[in-house]
């Protein structure tokens, strides 16, 4: 199945993009999406040296890499300078340095958003994350995520602010990361088991994004974007395992232990496997709401509908099996 799905050439004319962070997992998508469709894009990255190969997602000069860093609010204004659509897609998984969720998800968002309304851009796509009102109170990153929606709906109302859920495809972060421990590790650790989670496929969102992007949704609204499948954190563990080929049995975390076990991370030179907030975040649902259901503030709202992990899994995480794509019909069963 192709990585995303195209959209019509003749939806709207075309117009010059900056997509800030267009050169990670959602990014790439989204862009090969709006070439498609005959947009120029500046790709806005810290390192624009490193981001060559989405050069090669348009036509000769039609995409082009350019450096910005969202804590700068003067390169922030030159990476909009007479766009006419701004796409922020910025986020950070753990503080560290300079990098910190405010810097980051508050300040830097803000900067986005004051510089696309002073440079009258006509659309503004914020990217946020499923359940962060709901878990605000527990986790910094949440919470960070939060009020980096209020920055961007105060300085541009007519934003349009997407919250996904933990995504599923190639090169994604989640069943990748777990597929590589089932293959590792003769026991996988689970922290709150219970928590559902929803995942959506990046196909889906980045068609999500470029619709909104386009004029195809209302503005100054929330959207939350889940997949067709709701799973608890164990399920979910299970179906990675089904996949990978894989029979580790599963050990229970108390959240407790598992922030004693996160501590070594954080004084680590390298990005964390796990961090003290990442297992408060574990713990709280991570689904559509209701109100976005009923609000049809969902895929609904794109005539998006969204696939399902059963479609798409398969295709990647064959890789984690003992003898690769050989082994793909003769998985074991996960041990619950």
């Amino acid at each position: 199945m192709p990585c995303c799905r195209s959209l019509q050439m003749d939806r709207i004319e075309p117009r010059l993009v900056t997509i800030f962070g267009g050169s990670g997992f959602v990014g790439t998508q989204i862009v090969q999406l709006l070439a498609k469709n005959g947009h120029r894009i500046r790709v806005a990255v810290r390192r624009p040296d490193l981001a060559g190969p989405v050069k090669m997602f348009g036509s000769v000069g039609q995409v082009q890499p350019i450096q910005a860093n969202i804590r700068n609010a003067a390169s922030v204004q030159r990476a909009v300078a007479n766009a006419d659509i701004v796409i922020n897609l910025v986020g950070v998984g753990f503080s560290r340095g300079a990098q910190t969720f405010d810097a980051v998800h508050v300040a830097g968002a803000g900067h986005v958003a004051e510089a696309a309304r002073a440079a009258g851009v006509s659309t503004l796509v914020h990217m946020s994350a499923l359940g962060v009102d709901r878990a605000a109170e527990v986790s910094a990153y949440a919470a960070s995520k939060l009020a980096g929606e209020a920055a961007v709906l105060k300085a541009f109302p007519n934003a349009i602010i997407m919250r996904p859920s933990i995504l599923f495809g190639q090169g994604d972060g989640f069943f990748n990361l777990m597929g590589a421990l089932s293959r590792l590790f003769p026991v996988l650790p689970l922290i709150s088991g219970d928590t559902s989670f929803q995942p959506a496929y990046v196909g889906d969102v980045a068609e999500a994004f470029a619709h909104a992007a386009e004029g195809g949704v209302k503005t100054g609204r929330i959207y939350e974007l889940g997949g067709p499948q709701v799973e608890t954190h164990r399920e979910l563990l299970a179906r990675i395992q089904r996949e990978a080929g894989r029979n580790r049995p599963v050990l229970p975390l108390p959240s407790g232990l598992a922030k004693l076990m996160a501590l070594p991370f954080a004084i680590l030179p390298f990005p964390p496997l796990l961090t003290s907030d990442q297992v408060d975040l574990l713990g709280v649902d991570n689904v559509v709401s209701d109100a976005a259901s009923k609000d049809k503030r969902t895929f609904a709202a794109f005539g998006i509908k969204p696939t399902a992990m059963d479609t798409i899994l398969p295709t990647y995480m064959y890789r984690y099996r003992r003898h690769g794509q050989f082994d793909r019909d003769n998985a074991p069963a996960p041990i619950l």
